[in-house]
């Protein structure tokens, strides 16, 4: 039994990572998925396509490879925090799951930051914000009572689908951290918390290690998958943690900045940071935090312009590499599901701004990428703001690191060397902690020494970096011009939602 299997669920696909016993990936495979948006700010996504991925990324690896199910050790899962999934006593899934980005929990939020904000902070170490499960679930409770009545029980994605491959029911510490219903302190479901929705604690998962077993693939998992009956499933986290993990960064100070469908930059550090405009988890090597910045749409925003305007990445990339940096001009604001660093803000939409008859696609392309850019060194400004210790320099991990402009664009704007690990996936950092789970790594460092690989190290230019620098405060000052105007939008929009779910309901 010489090989470890992780399994990822990501904001459009899910990745599946196949690892040898000496830290060597043997392959991979993605699968995608539809994202639903059936009104403006929702955001959903259908739990039976994650495990229908899943089915189809073991069968592709099984068939690349000529690795027996019955050789590989453990299964390790992970996927995005703060995206609930509802069953009711049959374990059937109630709605759609409201995925992390979903804003329609605006008035939500704000009836609790006005009556529970300070209980809320001080449990959960997090203001409140519509991308937490709290205030979606009250969302679901006051807008669709039936469902809500016929809630039995409530996981979070890769929970959800290691459920299907085992029968258990379990959660890990660092997913908890993210629905705010947990206590950061006693580190167990909170009372009070889950009494602000009304919603009885023993409806939640119990709460184990990530490191922990979490079940065995069952007769009928293993006849769907083609995996071997038995085999041990570790209980595994959430995506961020285990890109971390998989970056290398298990080290004071270690940086990291994730180009996915969110943008992340997190720094290793001994405590959290509790901040309106940070997020703090637990990270999976013991006594560390990982507190982060975060801009909601990354890669999201990329893949958005793509489909919206057509085009692949690839030609996307090189026509964009052919205006100078600035876009001469052209800026674009990637609020297209809200903000959370350094605005705290739902109500903010994206935009393209300061467009002339000069500009063509190429520009547009280049504006998307820098705009994400620019989102991100407002993230760089807060960690040192903040004074949280750091490295300058820092690992570069999601899908949006494959792109050599984008990274290259990102490592002008922040002024950092970045160092692009051959294979970050969080499928990887799921895999390697099955693999300590099974002893087949001594350690996290031990991991670490046999998986994690440097592909290249990308430098700043200077002259770029005075140019981007000197662009930022333009880019500022449209924000600040920009938000209120969003913000009439929303409430507009909301408006116009309610008179229209009215006038159907009479």
């Amino acid at each position: 039994m010489d090989y470890l299997l992780g399994i990822d669920f990501g904001g459009s696909a899910s990745k599946a990572t196949l690892l040898d016993a000496k830290g060597k990936v043997v392959a991979t495979s993605s699968v995608e998925y539809r994202t639903y948006y059936p009104q403006p700010g929702w955001v959903e996504q259908n739990p039976a396509d994650w495990y229908k991925a899943l089915e189809l990324n073991v069968k592709r690896l099984l068939a690349e490879t000529d690795v027996s199910p019955c050789a590989i050790a453990a299964v390790c899962l992970d996927g995005p925090t703060h995206t609930a999934v509802l069953l009711d006593a049959h374990h059937r899934v109630l709605r759609p799951a409201i995925y992390w980005t979903d804003k329609r929990s605006v008035e939500q939020v704000e009836f609790l930051k006005e009556n529970h904000g300070e209980l809320i902070e001080s449990l959960a170490l997090h203001q409140v914000d519509t991308i937490w499960t709290l205030p979606q679930l009250l969302w679901v409770k006051e807008n669709e009572p039936k469902i809500w009545e016929r809630l039995t029980r409530l996981v979070f994605v890769k929970d959800y689908v290691r459920f299907l491959l085992t029968g258990e029911f379990y959660t890990d510490f660092i997913e908890a951290q993210g629905s705010m219903l947990f206590d950061c302190h006693e580190k167990t479901w909170s009372r009070s918390l889950c009494d602000l929705v009304e919603l009885d604690p023993a409806k939640l998962p119990p709460i184990i290690s990530p490191l922990e077993e979490a079940g065995q693939i069952t007769k009928e998992a293993a006849e769907q998958t083609g995996l071997c009956v038995g085999t041990r499933v570790i209980c595994g986290s959430t995506d961020t943690a285990l890109e971390v993990f998989a970056a290398g960064a298990v080290n004071l100070g270690q940086m990291t900045i994730k180009l996915a469908t969110a943008g992340r930059i997190c720094v290793v550090t001994e405590k959290p940071w509790p901040n309106i405009y940070l997020v703090n988890y637990s990270h999976v090597v013991p006594n560390l935090w990982y507190p982060g910045t975060a801009t909601k749409s990354c890669a999201s925003s990329y893949r958005w312009y793509r489909d919206t305007f057509g085009g692949d990445y690839n030609a996307l990339d090189r026509a964009a590499g052919k205006v100078p940096p600035g876009s001469e001009g052209l800026l674009f604001h990637p609020y297209l599901a809200g903000e959370l660093t350094p605005y705290a803000d739902p109500h903010l939409a994206a935009s393209f701004t300061g467009i002339t008859a000069g500009h063509t696609k190429a520009h547009f392309n280049r504006a998307v990428l820098e705009g994400v850019g620019f989102s991100l060194l407002d993230c760089l400004r807060t960690i040192d703001e903040l004074g949280i210790p750091r490295e300058n320099r820092a690992q570069l991990i999601g899908g949006g690191a494959k792109s050599k402009l984008w990274v290259q664009i990102i490592a002008d704007m922040l002024g950092l060397e970045l160092t692009r690990p051959e294979n970050s996936d969080s499928s990887l950092g799921a895999a390697m902690l099955s693999g300590i789970a099974c002893g087949i790594f001594a350690s996290f460092d031990d991991a670490v020494r046999s998986c994690c690989r440097t592909h290249s190290v990308i430098e700043p230019d200077e002259q770029r970096h005075v140019r981007y620098g000197e662009i930022f405060p333009t880019y500022k000052q449209i924000q600040a011009a920009f938000a209120p105007i969003c913000h009439q939008r929303d409430s507009y929009v909301r408006r116009t939602l309610r008179k229209k779910e009215e006038q159907e309901l009479q």
